[in-house]
């Protein structure tokens, strides 16, 4: 029989483990069936999965395997891996949602501490996804948790752009995981809900409705201190949904310089306060290109200039408050290759000029106060006067 304290520790040690999906200790989640330490300091443990074929059970055969290697006393380490029953699975459901109704977006309740930033724009093609992905990165790299919902029902390109395209979420009883990232970030996109990567979304209003609220109540996101959400470009179905069902989310306009896409975009912004939702500034994506042969002292302008000052101007001017350019971002050969081969240009190329612009922007929002004005309190009167 083996000794108290080293069992102790052997159990300390397990604590220490978090399941890849839920970031919860694996003791804390019910998936520690039994432990066992024989006369000669092997471990015999047994570890149960939320679902067969758990597509990181890897990740929890390596990490408990390390946890227990490193116990002093312990020889050898004999691990087994089971799968929750469906009882088992349920309470574990319970524990994770307190019980709670369906269909409640935690992000929606007064109480909630997450930042929600929904990244929107007036057209496509201005890399809103690009500026979306990199300022997540750039916020768990600052040690907060992060979440992406990507709402950009039909473009979904935000898991493609994280690494984890073909990646699939687990389910638990009706409670979906989002999808973990190397980077730290947690992700889910309808992309990800598709029986195969190349279905074609065909959905009106009551379907698009439908995904935004599956995306943002029936995922276990935790505790998160950031969530954002990349908005499909334009005034329509997402856009109303996201003010009706996330009141609270603050608006970040993407633009680029020219002065086609600074008018569709200053519509954009025109939306939240439609929604009674908050800009809190203007991102003017692909503001010039350094030039090859001079170098950062000769900027190419090839989309014009002045499109991000000029629809942070209008929005102030009609929202009678000052909505910030946040940043100018160059374009760059590495910005458009990290969003091809899953490597955002924050974690890969960090001393490049749009990583360092993308993380400032990034520190500035997620430094922000969100503070009462501009929100609904929830409030009624008790009596007439």
């Amino acid at each position: 029989m083996s000794s108290t304290p080293l069992l102790d520790r052997v159990h300390a040690a397990l604590a220490t483990v978090n399941d890849p999906e839920i970031k919860r200790p694996i003791t804390d989640l019910g998936m520690v069936e039994s432990v066992d330490i024989d006369d000669a300091g092997v471990v015999h443990a047994k570890v149960l999965l939320t679902v067969a074929g758990c597509p990181l059970k890897d990740t929890i055969n390596r990490d408990v395997t390390a946890a227990l290697d490193g116990v002093e006393g312990v020889t050898a380490v004999d691990l087994e891996l089971g799968v929750m029953t469906a009882e088992q699975r349920s309470a574990m459901r319970e524990s994770l949602t307190g019980g709670a109704a369906q269909r409640e977006i935690p992000f929606a309740k007064p109480g909630s501490l997450t930042k929600v930033f929904a990244i929107a724009s007036g057209k496509g093609g201005v890399g809103k996804s690009s500026v979306t992905v990199n300022l997540a990165v750039a916020m768990a790299e600052q040690g907060l948790k992060v979440g992406i919902v990507d709402a950009d029902i039909y473009g979904h390109s935000v898991p493609a752009m994280l690494g984890v395209a073909d990646s699939r979420p687990t389910q638990v009883d009706d409670l979906i995981m989002p999808v973990p990232t190397a980077s730290g970030v947690s992700v889910i996109s309808i992309g990800m809900l598709k029986p195969r990567r190349d279905q074609v979304v065909a959905w009106r209003g009551p379907m698009l409705d439908r995904a935004l609220v599956q995306m943002l109540a029936d995922v276990y996101w935790g505790d998160l201190d950031v969530l954002l959400l990349d908005l499909p470009p334009g005034t329509g179905d997402v856009a109303i949904s996201l003010g009706q069902h996330l009141p609270n989310a603050e608006i970040v306009v993407v633009t680029t310089p020219q002065e086609a896409a600074a008018e569709v975009a200053e519509r954009a912004g025109t939306m939240a306060e439609m929604m009674h939702q908050r800009v809190v500034g203007v991102v003017e994506n692909m503001s010039y290109l350094v030039c090859p042969h001079c170098g950062p002292e000769h900027k190419l302008e090839i989309f014009g200039s002045g499109g991000g000052r000029r629809v942070a101007d209008t929005l102030s001017a009609r929202f009678g408050a000052p909505v910030p350019l946040l940043a100018q971002v160059p374009l760059e050969t590495s910005l458009r290759e990290g969003g091809d081969v899953g490597k955002p240009i924050v974690e890969a190329d960090p001393s490049a000029p749009a990583a360092q612009v993308l993380t400032e922007v990034a520190r500035t929002l997620s430094g922000r106060s969100r503070g009462l004005a501009g929100m609904q309190l929830g409030l009624t009167p008790s009596s007439k006067f």
